[in-house]
């Protein structure tokens, strides 16, 4: 669902739409060098956001996700997973409170059919679920600078990952990060407006390309239509992320995925790296060992800074040890990941 002023409001300022993304500012190669050196502004409206309202809210989604989101008090944020009964994860969200609300974001093409799916489970609960996309402004930032310049704008700047604080129908998340600073701001459109024309000239806008890389930097993953049904919420790292909360009860999954951390050492997981090829490597697309066979897949991708793309791969363990892991014959290049994975039950 599209936020039409936001977006016009943005075209004049110069962005570059894509199937309503904008994919730059003009210049891809200069705004993924800026991810490096500036503080940098992107519009993050390829995410969508549900609103999840009513006097069964909350013990709704305690029955669908894996974390706990009787947790979120309005000054946190956290990542939680959506499984099939099957333990496989439909969709990843950032889950926070807005405007005091439980609010769900995720990928814009996954918006429509899991807004549907988890209406299909609301039966006689008080349960109101809306993509209120079209009138909520998401915005990402990063850069060493940027809590000082978004002092202006809130009464306090979280410092920590997850924590977040609200003021004049905004919401400031800060994100994890891989080692400058990230935060989103998740407002109504005419207060996004006014922060957006002050931070200008301080700030160099980007588009979703730089937005991806970042996340990628800080091992963030996602799900995607093409990768639905894939991967247990461990093998994206979501138990390393805070995303998986073993002590909250039941809900649709809960016993694959509380199986997989008791029984035994996680023998799959997701690591960062980069893949030096012009071809631009597909969502989904398998990675192989050295005799050609399938051992993983790749689970995001964005451009890279020194060419090439960077990517989450999801794959076996042993082959990361043994330093063997294809994309098309082309070997990946394993980087440290900015948190620990501990797969000690």
């Amino acid at each position: 669902m599209a936020n039409n002023d936001w977006q016009e409001f943005l075209f004049i300022k110069g962005g570059i739409f894509d199937n309503g993304t904008i994919t730059s500012f003009g210049n891809n190669e200069k705004e993924l060098a800026y991810t490096q050196t500036e503080n940098v502004i992107c519009d993050l409206s390829h995410l969508d956001l549900l609103e999840i309202s009513g006097d069964d809210a909350i013990a709704f989604l305690q029955g669908q996700v894996t974390n706990d989101v009787k947790l979120l008090n309005g000054s946190n944020a956290h990542y939680t997973g959506y499984c099939s009964a099957k333990g496989r994860l439909l969709a990843l969200f950032l889950a926070f409170n807005f405007n005091h609300k439980l609010h769900l974001q995720l990928n814009h093409k996954l918006a429509e059919p899991i807004a549907k799916r988890l209406k299909m489970y609301v039966m006689r609960s008080k349960v109101v679920i809306d993509n209120v996309s079209d009138r909520t402004v998401k915005i990402g930032l990063s850069g060493n600078n940027i809590a000082n310049l978004l002092a202006p704008f809130f009464a306090s700047i979280p410092t920590l990952a997850y924590e977040s604080v609200s003021m004049e129908g905004s919401t400031l998340i800060c994100l994890p990060n891989a080692g400058v600073s990230r935060y989103e701001i998740i407002s109504e459109t005419e207060r996004a407006k006014e922060i957006w024309q002050a931070l200008k000239n301080d700030c160099k806008p980007v588009g979703k390309p730089c937005w991806e890389w970042l996340e990628i930097q800080a091992g963030i993953p996602d799900v995607y239509l093409s990768t639905q049904e894939e991967f247990v919420p461990q093998m994206l790292n979501l138990d390393a992320l805070d995303a998986i909360n073993y002590k909250k009860g039941c809900y649709t999954g809960q016993e694959i995925v509380a199986r997989t951390h008791y029984l035994g050492k996680v023998k799959r997981r997701t690591q960062l790296a980069h893949i030096a090829s012009t071809a631009i490597p597909a969502l989904g697309d398998d990675v192989t060992d050295a005799n050609q066979q399938v051992i993983g897949k790749i689970v995001r991708c964005a451009p890279a800074i020194d060419m090439g793309f960077d990517v989450l791969a999801e794959c076996r363990l042993e082959n990361v040890e043994q330093n063997g892991i294809y994309w098309n014959t082309i070997a990946l290049i394993i980087k440290q990941l900015p948190y620990a994975l501990n797969d000690n039950p």
